[in-house]
C-alpha cells in the first residue's frame, strides 16, 4: 500500500550549510510518526520543507503518491497537508474565531466551515468560551490549542505539529498530548516534531531520531522508549 507521505533522500541547505542530509521516512494513513532530537537536528527545517516553505536541494517528497517538487505552499495545503508551526504564529490582535477562520481560507462552504469551527470548540472548549476575545490574551497553552485548531480547519489528511508542548506547563502539555491522541483516534494522521521525547514516543506508531540533519535511529515508538541509547540521550536516564 502506498504511504500517505513518502520522503526519500531529502536534502535541505541554507546557503552552503546543509541542514538536512539525505533523510528518508514514510507516514502511513492513520499513524502518528514523530521526529525527535535536540535543537539544530533539522526537525523544523524538515517540516517547513514538506509544507513548501523551503525548497529542498535534493530528494523526493510524495503526498498520496504525487510529487510535491513543483507544488506551491498554498497548493500543498489544498492537497490536505496542514502545518501547525513552532512558535504558534497566531494573530494576537484578531479574535480567536477570526484566527480559526484563517485556517479555512481555501474553503467556500459556509456550513462546512461552521462545522469545523464547532469541532475546534469541541476539542478545545476554552476557545469556544472566549471566541470573541483577542487571541493575544490567551495563555501559551491556549495559543497552542488555537494554532492546532486553525490547522485543523482545512480538514487535513496529514497534520504536521511542530513542538506543540514547547514552553507549556506540565499540566497543559498533558492536555495537548491527550488531544493529539484523541485526534489520532478520530482518524487524523499526524507527523509530530517534539523535544519531549517521552511524550512523543509514547504516542507514536513510528519514531525517528535526528542528529545534525540525519536520521540515526528509527523504530516503533514503544521500542525507542526502551532503547538504551535513546533513554540516555533524550530521556535523561543513565
Amino acid at each position: 500500500m502506498t504511504a500517505l507521505l513518502e520522503v526519500e533522500d531529502l536534502r535541505v541547505a541554507y546557503g552552503k550549510i546543509e541542514a538536512v542530509k539525505g533523510i528518508s521516512f514514510t507516514v502511513q494513513q492513520g499513524e502518528i510518526v514523530t521526529l525527535i532530537g535536540t535543537n539544530g537536528a533539522g526537525k523544523t527545517t524538515t517540516l517547513r520543507t514538506l509544507s513548501g516553505l523551503i525548497k529542498p536541494r535534493g530528494g523526493q517528497i510524495k503526498f498520496e503518491g504525487k510529487s510535491l517538487k513543483k507544488v506551491q505552499a498554498h497548493d500543498i495545503v489544498a492537497l490536505g497537508l496542514a502545518h501547525s508551526p513552532e512558535g504558534r504564529h497566531i494573530f494576537p490582535r484578531m479574535t480567536i474565531e477570526d484566527n480559526l477562520l484563517l485556517g479555512a481560507y481555501l474553503k467556500n462552504d459556509k456550513v462546512g466551515i461552521q462545522q469545523d469551527i464547532d469541532r475546534a470548540y469541541e476539542l478545545f472548549p476554552i476557545l469556544g468560551e472566549r471566541r470573541k476575545q483577542a487571541a493575544g490574551t490567551l495563555s501559551g497553552g491556549e495559543q497552542q490549542m488555537l494554532a492546532m485548531g486553525r490547522a485543523l480547519m482545512c480538514r487535513p489528511k496529514l497534520l504536521m505539529l511542530d513542538e506543540p508542548s514547547m514552553g507549556l506547563s506540565p499540566l497543559m502539555m498533558q492536555k495537548i498530548m491527550a488531544t493529539i491522541a484523541e485526534l489520532k483516534a478520530a482518524g487524523t494522521t499526524i507527523l509530530l516534531v517534539e523535544q519531549n521525547a517521552q511524550a512523543a514516543l509514547s504516542l507514536a506508531d513510528q519514531g525517528h531520531v535526528m542528529e545534525i540533519g540525519k536520521i540515526v535511529l528509527s523504530g516503533p515508538g514503544r521500542e525507542l522508549l526502551v532503547n538504551e541509547d535513546v533513554r540516555k540521550a533524550y530521556l535523561g536516564e543513565d
